[in-house]
């Protein structure tokens, strides 16, 4: 018997490691393996909803953002297909599918589209690297520094001014030359900026003015001796795409318009007004701590929360976590590469439409009952007892008399009274 031609055994495993909950397929031929970074995951719902087999289910989600140490999707090994679904619709990239052996090419499947890129217009500097809430950008400058091509000179004379209306704390000339110095401050959804204020050390400074020449926003004045040409600003700004959750906020601290956005979702994130006052903004916070985008804010008067909108994904994750129903999210699109013409096409499309509609459809199985086969049962002949005739009929007269008796009102009366005697002698009247 050929290869082909032997039957294919088939063993399903799990193991943890770490953070990782590594399910696996194996056969003789192939094998795959769905990685689960539980940590990365914040409990969003997606590949729940879109599991062809429903083989997910999510965890104790509001337990687990507010402190719970436990995977927010659980999963039934034995029904999982490794279809590869949950993979290409997590929006946080918290799964991963590796195969070895013989499958479908990946360029079979859509997948979620999205991106964070920087475009011509970055300069490069410093705000979007500082103000990432997740380290997902990395930017390394490629000019040299000041003491590589201008040594300090001592007890140099001169002047240098910050006019602080046009400087937008960009760090490059502080990535530059040790003389500044960029005071770091938390960055919050209201307030992005990494940075609160630029200082000069004066004691650093030798007045090269060559901090003054490559300010982008000309908003350094120095008076001094330039000792050569200034370099011109150089960079690259990456972003690490299992870290990115497309939230948006270098977005909104780039001050060049540098930052090309895909988000996975288009939508709307509504408070639902009439269980806003349920919410404990002092006590739960259990949407600042799943959120994915940290856009959750509690105003100065601190009756609610709130949120910044624009740096939502629509992912969901805050209706799971809430624990009094007080934020929906309705999703309007879904961004998506193309689905090819495959047999398995509607099928994707059917899980990509129950992302707007919440709806999956699957086959009914609400009204199917599973029922096991019956071992057939031995047949045994019964030997039934002779009856005796003249027996049975004085049987059914003391029957017959005694239902007289019971039906008989002035007898009921002696029963309800409780009176043994006359029961007694009722009887054997």
């Amino acid at each position: 018997m050929s290869d082909e031609e032997k039957p294919m055994e088939v063993s399903r495993e799990m193991d943890i490691q770490g953070n990782h909950v590594l399910y696996k397929l194996a056969s003789d031929r192939s094998e795959k393996t769905l990685d689960y970074d539980y940590k990365r995951c914040v409990g969003c719902g997606i590949c729940v909803r879109i599991c062809p087999t429903k083989a997910l289910e999510l965890g104790p989600i509001k337990e687990i953002a507010t402190g719970m140490d436990a995977p927010p999707v659980m999963m039934d090994l034995e029904k999982c297909t490794f279809c590869s679904m949950c993979v290409n619709f997590c929006p946080v990239t918290a799964l991963e599918m590796r195969t070895e052996g013989d499958f479908p090419e990946e360029e079979l499947y859509p997948v979620l589209e999205y991106k964070v890129e920087m475009n011509e217009k970055c300069v490069p500097c410093s705000l979007c690297e500082a103000a990432c809430p997740e380290d997902a950008i990395e930017l390394e400058y490629t000019f040299p520094k000041k003491e590589e091509i201008a040594p300090l000179k001592e007890n140099a004379e001169g002047e240098i001014e910050i006019d602080t209306d046009k400087c937008n704390l960009c760090g490059i000339c502080a990535a530059f030359c040790d003389a500044f110095l960029m005071l770091e401050k938390e960055p919050t959804a209201t307030d992005p900026m990494p940075f609160d204020q630029l200082i000069v050390d004066e004691d650093m400074c030798d007045y090269c003015m060559l901090c003054q020449d490559i300010c982008p926003e000309d908003a350094i004045r120095v008076k001094g001796e330039r000792p050569c040409e200034p370099p011109v600003v150089s960079g690259h700004v990456t972003v690490d795409d299992d870290k990115c959750t497309r939230c948006g906020w270098c977005d909104a601290v780039c001050p060049y318009d540098a930052v090309d956005l895909i988000k996975p979702f288009e939508g709307e994130l509504v408070l639902v007004e009439e269980h806003i006052e349920k919410c404990d903004t002092q006590g739960c916070h259990a949407c600042f701590n799943i959120c994915p985008s940290h856009l959750w804010y509690v105003p100065e008067d601190g009756k609610n929360i709130a949120a910044v909108h624009d740096l939502c994904t629509y992912c969901g994750a805050c209706v799971n976590a809430c624990p009094v129903d007080v934020i929906k999210v309705a999703r309007s699109k879904v961004n998506h590469t193309d689905i090819p013409d495959t047999p398995w096409a509607s099928e994707w499309k059917d899980a990509i439409d129950s992302l707007l509609t919440k709806e999956r459809k699957r086959p009914d199985l609400s009204r199917a009952l599973e029922v096991g086969t019956e071992p057939l049962k031995e047949h045994v002949d019964i030997a039934f007892p002779e009856v005796d005739e003249e027996m049975m009929g004085k049987v059914f007269d003391r029957m017959k008399t005694a239902r007289d008796v019971l039906t008989d009102p002035k007898f009921r009366r002696k029963l309800n009274k409780g009176d043994a005697g006359d029961i007694h002698r009722s009887m054997e009247k």
